[in-house]
């Protein structure tokens, strides 16, 4: 395999880069104290700022949104700590690049110098390839710094995540992006030419991105404006920024969960944000539906049946429709289900009623509600003292049907909220009925 990064050094975090590099390369930091919005990692309690202040590292695995500082910590903390630095892509390289950055790791070492090994995109690497890291790691020849996107205990094997300290990377706030185009108008020498809710809209389409934010900045440094532009020139002027949403991975996960959890909590407006969030990027529709389908049955049931009517009325409604006019009926079951009365009785029910069935064998019913189609079995006490029920007063036999040698036990206890209250009072008759009946 051609070595892709053959005779690169990756330039040293006190480098000045040059006055026509982009600007997010300019204004990239010098020291760990000029990272934004990463205080509690960087700053003097966090766990960065600890190890920096202790002059020693551990391996580590950096997690958080794209352009938040990832790649930027990993320079600096080699800076810091007086460590040699070396990067490799997860995306271009593969065992080849791995042993070589390993073996000029160990040939350093034999000169008191140990090495920073970054590694970005670390996920994309495979399980084998994962695995080759370890003796490495373990051995002190290298300090491995991994950047991802993705979550790790997704995305890493447990015998390096075992072995590196996860770092959660948050996503760049307001006023982290504010300080961010302030740094950009000092090097530039000139305010950034918008009003100042552009300047507030410009923000908001970052979407956490400090590096999408100065490339941004960067574009409009470099156009000649008569007037500073307002928000709607603004729009007209940059591309509309696609909202970061992976459907295969934590993304997708982390927003249906919320979703989920939004209904289960009565929450119509958290609710449908994050349902929007889903539909806006690009999630299938049919997959929100059946998310909310499960929601009607798991944390609602019988409080109130129409709950899940609601939700198969929404998917025919959507497969007659289809975007964008059938998305309406997805967001009326959303907010159906949130405003709904709330009940997990059935789910609970059901785990019971499992966990009985299995641990209870194959435990015959009854002869009195066994059918006796042959003589045989009528021979046998099939069916013997079956009571009609409709033939009863109250429509109640009251008879015993469970297993004989299995004492009845209750799997549903509904909640007294919504419908359900009904049915707790219907079946309390019921009890006291078939009490009666057998006294």
């Amino acid at each position: 395999m051609a070595d892709l990064f053959a005779g690169f050094e990756p330039p040293a975090p006190t480098d000045i880069p040059p006055a026509d590099a982009p600007l997010a390369d300019r204004l990239r930091p010098r020291t760990l104290t000029e990272v934004v919005g990463q205080d509690h990692l960087t700053g003097s309690d966090g766990a960065i700022g600890r190890m920096v202040a202790a002059g020693r590292l551990s391996s580590m695995i950096l997690w958080g949104p794209p352009g938040t500082g990832k790649t930027t910590i990993a320079r600096l903390l080699a800076d810091a700590v007086g460590l040699r630095f070396t990067s490799i892509s997860a995306v271009f390289s593969g065992v080849a690049d791995l042993k070589k950055a390993f073996a000029e790791a160990k040939d350093h070492g034999r000169t008191g110098k140990r090495t920073l090994l970054f590694v970005d995109e670390i996920h994309r690497f495979n399980r084998a390839q994962q695995d080759g890291f370890l003796p490495f790691v373990e051995d002190g020849t290298v300090t491995l710094v991994g950047a991802t996107t993705e979550n790790p205990s997704f995305e890493l094997n447990a015998a390096l995540l075992s072995r590196a300290q996860v770092l959660i990377l948050h996503r760049l706030d307001r006023a982290a992006l504010d300080q961010l185009l302030t740094r950009a108008e000092e090097v530039e020498d000139r305010p950034l030419p918008l009003d100042p809710a552009a300047r507030d809209a410009l923000i908001a389409s970052a979407d956490g991105d400090g590096r999408f934010l100065l490339n941004q900045a960067e574009t409009l440094f470099a156009i000649d404006l008569p007037a500073p532009l307002d928000p709607a020139g603004l729009s007209a002027l940059l591309q509309r920024r696609v909202a970061v949403y992976d459907k295969d991975r934590e993304g997708h996960y982390g927003l249906i969960s919320a979703l989920h959890k939004s209904i289960r909590g009565s929450d119509p407006q958290a609710a449908l944000y994050y349902m929007a969030r889903m539909l806006v990027a690009g999630e299938e529709p049919l997959y929100v539906l059946r998310r909310l389908t499960r929601a009607a049955v798991e944390d609602i049931g019988l409080a109130d049946p129409q709950a899940l009517v609601q939700c198969i009325a929404a998917k025919d409604t959507y497969d007659f429709l289809g975007s964008p006019e059938g998305e309406l009926a997805i967001v009326q079951a959303c907010l159906y289900l949130a405003t709904a009365p709330k009940s997990n009785a059935i789910y609970t029910a059901q785990k019971a009623a499992w966990r009985a069935a299995k641990e209870g064998g194959s435990l015959s019913p009854p002869k009195h509600i066994l059918g006796a189609p042959t003589k045989l079995m009528r021979d046998m006490g099939y069916g013997a003292g079956y009571e009609y029920d409709h033939d009863t007063e109250e429509a109640f036999s009251g008879a015993d049907y469970w297993p004989e040698g299995m004492a009845p036990q209750r799997f549903y206890e509904p909640s007294g909220r919504g419908h359900e209250k009904r049915v707790a009072e219907r079946m309390a008759w019921w009890e006291e009925m078939r009490h009666a009946k057998r006294d």
